[in-house]
């Protein structure tokens, strides 16, 4: 059978992925090109190198057409959700686009809630009320004065972005909309009274279309210069979460998703959005996933604040994630617990310097050793999924008996533990490339390679074994967990 081309992009890296079905139902995958995306500071604003992630989108291809010549059927693009750019009436991109955790949009959303409560705006789009969403970063723009704004003709999210560079044509895939808090789920359409209050045309968003849509062939320009044949680029679940839930293999409506990476997406898959004033008040999010289901999460933070320490530690000393992991094993626990989602963690300049400071504030015990940090961080992300796990069950009447983790935290068998220690629950980790698998998948049933969503896991259960945990230590748990509870009030 044919190949698919996955672009999967995180925000530390991205990587482009050859896939196809064997003849046993099997897909078979092979990374053919992985590169650092990572945020810019240019005179203190953080940016995406759009162009840097373009040219290397590109190297892939022509990595691709090298790999197996004019066997390949589709390309997909994935990417992190919220960020976009704006383009003038030539179609020309006006800059580089701002990245989610730049500090000057921080202020936004407390700004713009004063003009559309709370209340209204998650009435409007039933989604989670996040500083880093696409509506306060469209906001900052206007309240800065802007003048991008003045000539701007479409705004495209990153996904759009690179579809756009590929192809010429210009959409939004539905997955990736429900992220912006510009879209109304009960309407199905961008909602003109957010619109009226940014004071911003909606005529710059662009016509929403289903996943396993054709947005248009290569240009004649990308194919002279890869060697490869106008083949379709294709929607996919553009948002990376959509693509990496729809690869999980969640046994029934009782088992809890955890997709983590920089991020943990914690949350359900439901045939409808679930909006009700107890999702409003744990502040849970409805976005689009694929065959008309809907991902009722929270946006967690996950394990940036690993990374961030670990960008800090690289200072003065080589630490691979696996050395890391094993260090916070071997650590004794100190008791401390932090709440990964305070405000002091969104990018601090420091952020062992950070945790260290929560600690001491809240009359705790400081982590002194690395492995102590990185010990105090995993507990406190398992606790985190605890509080969680007891908001889905109550706003969704489910009780909940298992949990998938799917994502590069799939292979932290320290997080992976502790998320069953802390939860009581069974926690089945994988696959890791749950992205780049849900991305080729999805291409494949476009292409009526798999007939179904139920077939899509079908054949993830085929390709990729889960590993397995057991919760136990539950004494100890509980009282870290009433630590928790007391910290967060």
């Amino acid at each position: 059978m044919g190949n698919h081309l996955a672009i999967d992009l995180g925000a530390e890296s991205g990587r482009a992925v050859l896939g196809s079905l064997d003849d046993s139902g099997k897909l078979q995958m092979k990374v053919l090109h992985r590169w650092p995306t990572g945020m810019i500071n240019v005179l203190g604003a953080l940016h995406w190198d759009i162009m840097g992630i373009y040219r290397e989108m590109v190297n892939s291809i022509a990595a691709c057409a090298t790999e197996c010549g004019d066997n390949i059927d589709s390309i997909g693009i994935d990417t992190w959700g919220v960020d976009f750019g704006l383009f003038d009436e030539k179609g020309m991109l006006l800059s580089e686009p701002v990245a989610y955790r730049d500090h000057h949009r921080l202020l936004a959303m407390d700004e713009f809630l004063t003009k559309m409560p709370r209340e209204r705006l998650y009435e409007l789009t039933a989604g989670q009320i996040n500083y880093i969403n696409s509506i306060f970063q469209l906001y900052a723009f206007g309240r800065e004065n802007n003048p991008q704004l003045k000539i701007t003709k479409d705004l495209l999210f990153i996904p759009d972005i690179l579809n756009y560079f590929l192809t010429g044509r210009k959409a939004t895939e539905f997955t990736f909309a429900t992220t912006s808090q510009l879209y109304n789920l009960r309407t199905m359409s961008w909602e003109k009274e957010i619109f009226a209050q940014l004071g911003i045309n909606s005529n710059i968003m662009q016509k929403v279309v289903p996943h396993g849509t054709v947005v248009g062939n290569l240009t004649d320009e990308i194919c002279m210069e890869t060697g490869i044949k106008a083949i379709p680029v294709l929607t996919v679940g553009s948002h990376d979460t959509a693509s990496a839930v729809a690869a999980c293999p969640i046994p029934g409506d009782n088992a809890a998703y955890i997709s983590s990476g920089t991020w943990s997406l914690m949350g359900i898959e439901s045939k409808k959005p679930i909006i009700s004033n107890k999702a409003f008040e744990y502040n849970f999010t409805n976005e689009g996933g694929i065959c008309g289901t809907f991902r009722v999460l929270k946006n967690l933070t996950g394990l940036w604040l690993l990374q961030e320490c670990r960008r800090e530690w690289l200072k003065t000393k080589e630490y691979t994630y696996a050395e890391l992991s094993k260090l916070g094993t071997e650590a004794s626990s100190i008791g401390a617990v932090i709440d990964p989602n305070a405000k002091e963690f969104i990018k601090p300049e420091s952020m062992p310097q950070a945790i260290a400071d929560y600690c001491r504030v809240k009359g705790q015990t400081v982590p002194q050793s690395v492995g102590e940090f990185v010990r105090t961080i995993m507990e406190s992300l398992a606790l985190s999924y605890r509080y969680t796990l007891g908001q889905i069950e109550e706003i969704s009447g489910r009780k909940l008996t298992q949990i998938n983790i799917i994502g590069g935290g799939s292979q932290n068998q320290m997080l992976c533990q502790f998320a069953a220690d802390a939860t009581g629950l069974p926690v089945y980790a994988g696959p890791v490339e749950a992205t780049a698998i849900g991305n080729l998948l999805v291409q494949a049933m476009a292409l009526k390679k798999i007939g179904s969503h139920r077939e899509l896991r079908d054949v993830v259960k085929r390709s990729f074994p889960l590993t397995a945990y057991e919760p136990k230590h539950s004494g100890y748990w509980d009282e870290a967990y009433g630590r928790l509870l007391k910290i967060k009030g």
